[in-house]
């Protein structure tokens, strides 16, 4: 197996160890933030990443940025948005929101960096084909790394349906 480093362009697979590091930071944060694990099963590393990849709920980041790109999705989360890694990558973050529903998404995204993190969100959001549908009980937390650079936002939500 190759354990060569991964870039941003590379979708999560078994060559880069499931974009391990990049996942540990995602579920790290949310620990830290909300005081709960966003995933408990026994996995680490490579494992653990993939298990995250695989899992039922909706898990996506976005780095930084003037108008930040998505930078990681779990398979649900490219399912529920009709995205493959190519795309999503070329996606801003904002573009998951319809234009209406883009400025309420920005206040909120703005309250998020400067708290850390919120509970509870509620929004419609647009898939790439224009299926609109409601996430439930999102949470949304800044992702630092150990020297407390700023690396982006994630979201994770464990529900959503079609409108």
């Amino acid at each position: 197996m190759s354990t060569r480093a991964a870039s941003a362009a590379d979708a999560p697979e078994a060559g880069n160890q499931w974009l391990a590091a990049h996942v540990e930071r995602l579920l790290d944060n949310h620990l830290r933030l909300t005081g709960r694990a966003l995933y408990a099963g026994p996995e680490a590393g490579a494992a653990l990443a993939r298990a995250v990849f695989e899992a039922d709920f909706a898990l996506l980041s976005h780095g930084t940025g003037e108008d930040p790109l998505f930078n990681y999705a779990n398979r649900t989360a490219l399912a529920l948005f009709e995205l493959d890694w190519a795309a999503l990558i070329a996606t801003p973050s904002r573009a998951s929101a319809e234009r209406g529903n883009q400025q309420a998404r920005e206040r909120f995204m703005r309250e998020v960096r400067e708290r850390g993190y919120a509970e509870g969100y509620r929004g419609v959001r647009i898939s790439a084909s224009g299926r609109r549908f409601v996430i439930e009980d999102a949470t949304v937390w800044n992702v630092v790394d150990a020297d407390g650079t700023y690396h982006g936002q994630a979201a994770a939500f464990p529900r959503w349906h079609d409108l």
